[in-house]
């Protein structure tokens, strides 16, 4: 059944919006003009939670039904054509971080609010009676006047034109979608610069925090956007572009149009002691919401079945800007160890969506933006298309799209079709298989009587049914004399022993720099020689074996004591990609290891092994010029070092908290979190506890935040978690922006499970409540799918939440979860014995 379109009956062509809007009281007062071609006598506009007064049409007034269930305000206007109808209503602020909203923030113990908004995927509705379909561009008069204070100021989309007694005017804004509206009032600090072609960009956060944490998302900002004008050939189409951090906000960030805001801990960076990770995460995250302003604002999805014309392109140009801007920082990396990893692993179960996925039912529409298959998937096909494509045809069909499409809406084939145009190739036949089918192959490489044999299947960890999927996959080899795509179920190469020797007798490996959605299954001699070969293989390929292999395992293909015996040749490893693949790998292990268990004596050993030549080399103690991938990877040394009981690595942790007891925050960034943690596995202590909640609530550094609560989950005292889940239910203490964070932390660990779990069965009705349409709802679900791994909790979760499926938004993720946990029951069950014996054999041979 397809989604009501309203756009159907009524085509918005322009907005004349007044608020009045009162912090103290919560309400708003609206008048809306809305002009447009009625196709119906009858029309219809989008509206959830307005309380009319007023409907007029043709300047008289109207009659009108508010339909309540369907969101709805149905207006009989009596004739077709052109019309103007308008609208007077009031309508309250709530706390769900939807529509026009408030955000509650202290300076210096004295409580402030800023009010903001959030309008995608369908909450303009929420603040103004609306065409609120991505297809419906209009453009937008806004007028807002509120309770203002010294101090206080209000910006948006728009330059504000002018104002009139406390009625903030605000330019006329070019054709948008309603979703894209938006704007931010209360007090605030800010700077300000230009771009080379003139933009005008500003940071803006509340004196809460430093203003110096300003300094690095605004030159982040401005340099992305003379990249973006450069490389789209496009220039950038308004005259400014704010940066918004707010501090309650549901997502990441937001695009609105010159207007974007975002989560505090995804802009701001804390000036005097950041890490190169944090710096990485704010800058790719402000990169991908300007990519935004043309892939998603200039050119729009028609429907949101085609989100991933927005979310996927946008993920992929945020790593080709930082690569450009920050080469040093090899953001490629990051993409292999988040991206691909995160499209991977959720792509490999079946039931999963496709990239392009239909939309029937309006609740359906908040699923959409699933991380790992929108953004992850998506963006790691448009990576792989970059590359069959080439960068230079790749920017002028980008180029040709938005000349072509500008202000106005897509379907995925009209990009395929500007691509195409440019490059001389069919794209859209290269695409519809990744795009339209969910999943992903395998492809299996093997020699059979002197014929290499390549051929492919779709992957699936736990059940799948196979129904014959094929892909044109790029085989991106590093041997010539193959073929470009395998598009076939099979392709046999004879005479391999001749072709090897043509290509000098290296070893074989198949997608090049990781940049193919599928992974590989190496069979006898092929999987040798790249191991015997690995010390001078790439980084990327070195990781690649280890991110394919541990896959093969995760779906029985091999078993994990096959991955675990190919560790000892990765003892040497001195790169942080290659050192990330082996802490991945080291996560999946501990599903097999039983706590105070002799084998987990031995896996403990076998970790601080792998570990020990880099903690020799790295150390606690940043160095002058040391590289990014060096800082980085000391984190993850020191972690495993201490998961191995290193006696000398657990001492010098607790020197440094003793050290920097006073002011925690003043920790090196780099180590916080792992010194923070391991005094609290060392003390067990609750009034620790008691002082990193303190600390907690008191600073404004969102990371460090985050930091004190995965900390604080380490507690072993059932008390102490059981005030730890009740805090949730208290704003001033965790933010709603925030509950879903520090409850996984408490569900992933062994002694604070059970007591998680019933926190979120007891109180679903206020999760539900607090956070129901905010798009961290369905990680209620999501997580414990990704975190159970008995047959207990398999049925304790399908008891609860198969009466939930009737839910349209959390039904596929449900589905998804029940099949996961199945799959990691199955899985322990199958291999636990032969990965024991195989920690045991691995750590003494080490």
């Amino acid at each position: 059944m397809a989604v009501k379109r309203l756009i159907e009956t009524f085509v918005p062509e322009n907005y004349k919006i007044f608020l009045d809007i009162d912090r103290k009281t919560k309400k708003i007062k609206g008048q809306v003009a809305i002009t447009g071609e009625a196709k119906d006598s009858v029309i219809a506009f989008h509206a959830k939670g307005l309380h009319f007064s007023k409907v007029r049409a043709f300047s008289v007034d109207t009659n009108f039904i508010e339909n309540e269930e369907d969101e709805e305000i149905v207006v009989k206007i009596g004739e077709t054509g052109r019309v103007t109808v308008s609208f007077e209503y009031e309508a309250e602020l709530t706390d769900n971080m939807m529509g026009i909203y408030p955000s509650y923030y202290e300076v210096n113990g004295e409580k402030k609010m800023l009010i903001g908004t959030q309008f995608e995927s369908h909450f303009a509705r929420q603040a103004f009676p609306s065409i609120d379909e991505p297809e419906a561009k209009a453009t937008f008069d806004l007028s807002v006047k509120f309770d203002e204070e010294e101090g206080d100021i209000i910006v948006s989309n728009m330059p504000e034109l002018l104002n009139i007694n406390g009625i903030h005017v605000f330019e006329r804004t070019v054709k948008m979608s309603s979703y894209l509206l938006a704007f931010v009032f209360g007090e605030l600090q800010f700077k300000k610069g230009k771009t080379k072609s003139g933009v005008e960009v500003g940071a803006f956060a509340t004196k809460d925090h430093s203003e110096a944490a300003l300094d690095f998302p605004l030159d982040i900002a401005i340099r992305s956007i003379e990249f973006y004008e450069d490389y789209y050939k496009t220039p950038y189409p308004l005259p400014h572009s704010w940066h918004i951090a707010l501090p309650d906000f549901s997502a990441g960030a937001m695009e609105n149009w010159g207007c974007i805001t975002y989560r505090e801990v995804c802009m701001l960076v804390d000036p005097e002691n950041a890490t190169i990770q944090s710096k990485q995460y704010v800058a790719t995250v402000i990169a991908h919401e300007l990519a935004h302003q043309w892939f998603g604002d200039l050119v729009t999805m028609q429907w949101w079945d085609d989100l991933w014309l927005n979310e996927s392109f946008a993920n992929n140009m945020e790593y080709v800007c930082m690569d450009a801007l920050e080469p040093s920082w090899n953001v490629w990396e990051s993409f292999s160890i988040s991206e691909a990893n995160m499209a991977l692993n959720r792509d490999a179960t079946d039931g999963v969506q496709s990239v392009h996925v239909e939309v029937t039912h309006p609740d359906e529409i908040g699923t959409l933006f699933d991380p790992a298959i929108v953004y992850a998937k998506g963006s790691r096909l448009m990576v792989m298309l970059r590359k069959w494509l080439g960068d230079e045809d790749f920017a002028a069909g980008l180029a040709l799209y938005f000349k072509r499409h500008q202000y106005g809406n897509t379907v995925g084939d009209n990009l395929w079709d500007a691509l195409a145009e440019v490059s001389g190739k069919d794209v859209a036949a290269f695409m519809h298989s990744w795009v339209n089918q969910p999943g992903y192959p395998v492809v299996t490489a093997e020699v059979i009587d002197d014929t290499l044999v390549l051929s492919q299947k779709q992957f699936f960890v736990g059940e799948g049914a196979d129904k014959g999927r094929l892909w044109n996959v790029p085989l991106n080899t590093n041997w010539s004399g193959l073929p470009d795509l395998l598009s076939s179920e099979k392709v046999e190469i004879p005479g391999f022993a001749a072709l090897k020797a043509k290509n000098d007798g290296k070893a074989l490996f198949l997608n090049d720099a990781n940049m193919a959605h599928y992974i590989i299954d190496y069979k006898g001699q092929l999987l040798t020689d790249l191991l015997s070969e690995v010390e001078t293989l790439e980084n990327v390929t070195k990781f690649q074996i280890l991110q394919d292999r541990k896959l093969l395992a995760k779906a029985g293909v091999i078993s994990y004591a096959d991955v675990v015996n190919i560790l000892p040749a990765f003892t040497n490893e001195e790169s942080y990609l290659v050192n990330t693949g082996l802490s991945q790998l080291i996560s999946e292990l501990e599903l097999f290891v039983d706590e105070d268990s002799e084998t987990e004596k031995a896996f403990q050993s076998l970790v601080g092994k792998l570990f020990a030549k880099n903690y020799a080399r790295l150390g606690w103690d940043k160095v002058a010029g040391e590289s990014a991938g060096d800082e980085s990877l000391r984190g993850i040394v020191l972690s495993k070092t201490l998961y191995a009981e290193n006696a000398d690595a657990k001492a010098k942790a607790s020197q440094i908290f003793a050290a920097h007891k006073e002011n925690l925050a003043g920790i090196p960034a780099d180590i916080r979190p792992i010194v923070l943690n391991n005094e609290i596995k060392t003390t067990n202590s609750a009034e620790l506890v008691k002082t990193y909640r303190e600390t907690y609530v008191k600073t404004s550094l969102q990371e460090f935040k985050r930091e004190l609560e995965g900390a604080v989950a380490l507690i072993k005292d059932e008390k102490v978690i059981a005030e730890l889940l009740e805090s949730f239910k208290n704003a001033d203490i965790v933010k709603p922006q925030d509950i879903a964070f520090s409850w996984f932390y408490l569900l992933r660990n062994d002694f604070s499970q059970d007591a998680a779990w019933a926190w979120e069965k007891a109180n679903w009705a206020f999760l539900e409540e607090k956070l129901g349409g905010d798009m961290s709802y369905d990680k209620f679900v999501i997580y414990p799918g990704n975190t159970f791994k008995t047959a207990d909790k398999l049925a304790e979760y399908k008891a609860f939440f198969e009466p939930k499926l009737e839910n349209q938004g959390l039904k596929r993720s449900i589905e998804m979860a029940i099949k996961q946990i199945t799959a990691r029951v199955a899985l322990i069950d199958s291999q636990k014995a032969d990965v024991d014996k195989s920690i045991k054999e691995i750590s003494e041979k080490l």
